[in-house]
């Protein structure tokens, strides 16, 4: 005697294809947590690094008024960093809020990208 074979539902290939897309939806969101704490890392560190630098070229004699004016150019000047436009720039993509404090001789480094993915890691 011959089997026959056995074909697949309908039924069986729609439960298939809701467990993959459950499968993917959860990888995703897994996937965007995993990018985001990435991009603050990287976010971190640029503002470390960006901070050093303008300190820097503070100090090699610039006034706090042309660093503010063309960050870029004190940071290609110094030679330091492959790209000082990209310094500039945090994890999304977003430029930098450089503000001068006067009173303690330093710079304020601020990205507001940042600021919005720590709140809503809080809360």
């Amino acid at each position: 005697m011959k089997k026959k074979k056995r074909a697949l539902t309908l039924l069986e290939i729609m439960i298939v294809i809701a467990l993959i897309t459950l499968i993917t939806g959860v990888i995703g969101y897994n996937m965007r947590d995993t990018l985001n704490r990435g991009r603050a890392f990287r976010t971190e560190q640029a503002k470390e690094q960006l901070r050093d630098m303008l300190l820097l070229s503070l100090s090699d004699g610039k006034s706090p008024e042309q660093i503010l004016h063309a960050p870029a150019a004190c940071i290609k000047e110094l030679g330091l960093a492959k790209n000082a436009e990209q310094l500039l720039k945090d994890g999304w993509n977003k430029k930098f809020s450089i503000t001068y404090l006067p009173d303690e001789a330093d710079f304020q480094i601020e990205s507001d990208a940042y600021t919005n993915y720590l709140q809503r890691k809080k809360g």
